[in-house]
């Protein structure tokens, strides 16, 4: 595993590369998954902005379904009376994913891949993408860190969906994630998609940020964008109208590499950010998410020309039906 791109997907495509179950680049795989397309600020700009996208398992499990890959997941908070069972329930389920070949995804945090066990010492082995070295995580502590909430996943068979499908899904699900003010709810401390940005550039301005925090989903949020424009430069042949949204999205990749160039050593020196450059920031900021509305229009014209059945036809158990 090595630490790039959200770390969801670092993991992901350590695993899924690993087990044969993935080839290419990783932009693709954050672009067929979504994962590219998803953006959350805190107000205050913490450093939890950049995994705090939404409900995880809401949020990963329509990324996996797209890649055409079987996946369970469990997770919830380490202070509910039943979770040393789900802990010992969990640790199973994990040895028996690795025995057959295949690491397990786990909440550290953020998200890193568990490779292989010892049940003579009662550990697992465990890459976090920083290092190259393993770590070691008693069975006795999994789960249990400095957050309140332990998460896991594992992969298995594969089926194949084809590639112009799982194109025009990771655009359906860019604009849900686009259009989606908040995704843990009730908080309304953190934003997601277009709202994302005025959190943003209302923090930048106010002067009252974290700049660890600000620094870190800066160089996410660019970093993310350049692989959709990376992306789109593989599929936009694939749909009519999608070069289009290519065009946009490598001027929006091409403006936030170049201003952060010069504003993102602001954050990692002084913590202060210069007020010559929280204005270009600011503006450019505001120039990108103007860049990005256009792209989602695009993006909603193109999807509206072919039929939509996950969302046209309600399934027997609905999204808001009793489960």
């Amino acid at each position: 595993m090595k630490r790039e791109s959200k770390s969801f997907t670092d993991a992901l495509y350590a695993i899924l590369t690993a087990a044969q179950r993935f080839e290419g680049p990783k932009y693709m795989l954050s672009g067929l998954s979504g994962l590219a397309f998803k953006f959350s600020v805190h107000r205050r700009l913490l450093p939890m902005s950049v995994t705090a996208y939404g409900q995880w398992g809401n949020e990963h499990a329509p990324a996996i379904d797209n890649l055409g890959i079987h996946t369970a997941y469990d997770g919830g908070r380490t202070r509910h009376s039943s979770f040393e069972v789900y802990q010992q329930d969990t640790i199973a389920w994990i040895k028996q994913s690795i025995d057959a070949g295949v690491g397990a995804l786990y909440w550290i945090p953020e998200f890193g891949v568990i490779h292989g066990y010892d049940d003579a010492d009662k550990v697992f082995y465990l890459q976090d993408g920083w290092s190259g070295e393993s770590q070691v995580v008693l069975y006795d502590n999994f789960g249990i860190n400095f957050t309140s909430f332990w998460y896991c996943q594992v992969f298995g068979n594969q089926v194949e969906v084809p590639l112009k499908d799982a194109v025009l899904e990771s655009l359906r699900l860019a604009l849900y994630d686009w259009e989606t003010p908040y995704k843990t709810w009730p908080d309304k401390e953190i934003a997601s998609g277009r709202l994302a940005y005025s959190y943003l550039i209302q923090a930048l301005k106010l002067g009252d940020f974290d700049s660890s925090g600000a620094a870190y989903i800066l160089d996410s949020y660019v970093y993310a964008r350049r692989e959709i424009r990376d992306y789109l430069q593989e599929v936009h042949q694939l749909i009519p109208g999608l070069d289009e949204v290519h065009h946009i999205y490598s001027e929006l990749a091409d403006l936030m590499t170049e201003e952060l160039a010069v504003s993102l050593p602001s954050f990692n020196g002084t913590g202060q950010l210069a007020e010559h450059r929280q204005a270009s920031l600011c503006a450019a900021l505001a120039k990108a998410e103007a860049l990005e509305e256009r792209a989602m229009e695009r993006v909603r014209i193109v999807s509206e020309r072919y039929p939509d059945r996950k969302r046209s036809i309600v399934p027997r158990w609905g999204a808001h039906s009793a489960r």
